[in-house]
């Protein structure tokens, strides 16, 4: 599975994200400093840099700068809350290809750093995911439940695919409540249970188990 660099001085969220990489699938790193992520970069074979901006010792345009200066066309997404359409432009110009502004959505993170990895190491993600009965088509977006389409929002979609990458794994209220709305999500907040409801009517409820106490399990 592709290994991603991430290249952040806040390690609560350099922790946040390489936790939810992790269950993802992905291999991340985490460099803390914008030399150590230079460093990694160069030697680390990474297909894929996540690069924060405000770095405690470089700007990160600098670092993106030292990256394409060195000739090096790994995918960069900059992920930073210096949204202006100055930065952006700047940063699209220096070489960066996507901007995600913070706070961000860990799908739709997610969703951008498939859409950049190589084809070659990562078409099993952007193919189909199936799980008994159901399958995502994850390049279209599209869900079947046997031979029909079931059409479901994006952040239904989201808690599908966590549930279907984790089959008849337990999976708690706070684990799908981060991975599915970020890191600004309010832990108090019942929308995971909403949103499993909705999943139980489109999809199947047989799939979907209560564990008392933890979370819930999908059954395949």
């Amino acid at each position: 599975m592709s290994k991603i660099l991430i290249i952040e001085d806040e390690e609560r969220i350099a922790q946040f994200v390489a936790k939810g990489l992790t269950k993802q699938g992905f291999h991340p790193a985490v460099a803390l400093t914008g030399r150590e992520g230079l460093y990694l970069a160069q030697t680390g074979d990474f297909e894929l840099v996540l690069l924060d901006l405000g770095l405690p010792d470089m700007d990160g345009f600098a670092v993106l700068q030292e990256i394409r200066g060195a000739h090096n066309d790994v995918p960069v997404i900059v992920l930073t809350a210096r949204t202006s359409i100055e930065d952006t432009v700047y940063g699209l110009e220096e070489g960066a290809n996507d901007y995600v502004a913070k706070p961000f959505r860990f799908e739709e993170l997610v969703a951008r750093i498939r859409l950049r990895l190589p084809s070659d190491t990562n078409g099993a993600d952007l193919n189909d995911l199936t799980a008994g009965n159901i399958t995502l088509e994850l390049r279209t977006r599209q869900v079947r439940v046997g031979d029909e389409y079931v059409e479901l929002s994006a952040r239904e979609f989201a808690l599908a695919e966590s549930f279907l990458r984790n089959p008849r794994v337990v999976l708690s209220r706070e684990q799908l409540l981060s991975r599915v709305w970020g890191q600004e999500s309010d832990p108090a907040s019942n929308v995971v249970d909403v949103y499993v409801r909705y999943l139980r009517k489109k999809l199947g409820a047989e799939h979907f188990d209560t564990v008392r106490g933890l979370g819930y399990r999908f059954m395949p």
